[in-house]
């Protein structure tokens, strides 16, 4: 037997000493832990944590979404998620969306999926060298991978994407988000070395009749065929522009509809020849791990590394001051 202490558990108030007395008894004689409300909400928390399956949890279907204002929220953050250049042109400006890339409206195992990411964060994120937020991170996608702006973090849009994501993780305890499968993002392939001539010969063959020969992708379709370079794909501080990335990406997921056909040596190859075009630059990207330790792969200098496979031509972003997240800073004295 617990006690939670606070007026909204027992109304004290008017009790006699006498009956006061004999409560604090019983509680005694009866091993009574006496909690706070924080405390009981941590065991809950625990408890509910370490009774979670992953193997048996499913995301849940649009289907589910409620009918009531949260679910309004919830349906226009999947809005946003699916049509993000055509819901937010000034922070989307290119020829991709969230969707391009977070497949199945982020369930997805193979394709960096978003569910249970909403009980992994605030976490720390070595790139930053800084514990991040959610809103942090989903701006992360919005100035890196969309080559866009940084959304205001209380923006109407904003919440509307948390709502979403939150929704993606119903009935994942915090601390559980690790458990699921594709938590770790994008499943790793054996490292080869990818070669961009080959790779060009790769994309004629499997890709270009829907990202056409220049790269520009192809609005028509449904879904929408994102840009794979050229000023409106995803910029250089992308995670899909290191070579495990892309090519991991491209070899459990296309040519859409028919992953797993190409060969591992074909997937770092194509990944090679297309993150070695031209594409917009990243601001701030040379303060990325400034602790050191970044990916032999990232096709930009850091903190004593040079670059890997960069692209010959960086293409300047219209308003770069609006494609940074600063790290979180300390509030201070007010």
């Amino acid at each position: 037997m617990r006690l939670i202490v606070g007026l909204s558990a027992y109304r004290l108030v008017g009790l006699s000493a006498r009956t006061l007395g004999v409560l604090a008894a019983a509680l005694i004689i009866g091993g009574c832990r006496v909690e706070t409300p924080e405390q009981h909400a941590t065991q809950a928390g625990r408890a509910a944590g370490a009774s979670f399956d992953a193997t048996k949890w499913r995301a849940p279907a649009d289907s589910a979404i409620p009918d009531d204002s949260l679910g309004a929220s919830i349906r226009r953050g999947l809005a946003l998620f699916t049509y993000t250049t055509d819901s937010l042109p000034g922070y989307a400006p290119g020829e991709i969306t969230c969707s391009n890339c977070h497949l199945n409206g982020g369930r997805n195992v193979e394709s960096a999926p978003l569910t249970g990411a909403f009980v992994r964060y605030p976490r720390y994120l070595e790139r930053s060298g800084a514990v991040v937020g959610i809103a942090d991170r989903i701006n992360y996608c919005f100035t890196r991978s969309l080559a866009g702006n940084r959304l205001p973090d209380t923006s109407r849009e904003m919440q509307d994407m948390i709502a979403y994501l939150a929704w993606l993780s119903t009935g994942v305890p915090v601390g559980a988000g690790e458990s699921l499968p594709g938590a770790e993002g994008l499943p790793p392939l054996p490292q080869l070395t990818g070669n961009r001539e080959d790779g060009a010969a790769v994309y004629a063959k499997y890709c270009v009749a829907c990202h056409q020969a220049d790269g520009s992708g192809t609005r028509a379709l449904h879904p929408r065929v994102p840009a794979l370079w050229g000023p409106k794909s995803f910029s250089v501080g992308a995670s899909m522009t290191r070579a495990s990335k892309g090519a991991s990406f491209i070899w459990h997921n296309m040519p859409l509809g028919a992953g797993k056909s190409l060969t591992h040596q074909q997937a770092y190859d194509v990944a090679a020849y297309i993150a070695h075009q031209p594409r917009p630059d990243s601001p701030g990207k040379t303060n990325d791990w400034p602790n050191g330790g970044a990916p032999r792969d990232v096709p930009y200098a850091t903190a004593g590394r040079e670059a890997s496979n960069p692209p010959p031509r960086l293409l300047r972003r219209a308003t770069p001051e609006r494609a940074l997240v600063p790290a979180p800073r300390k509030a201070g004295r007010s």
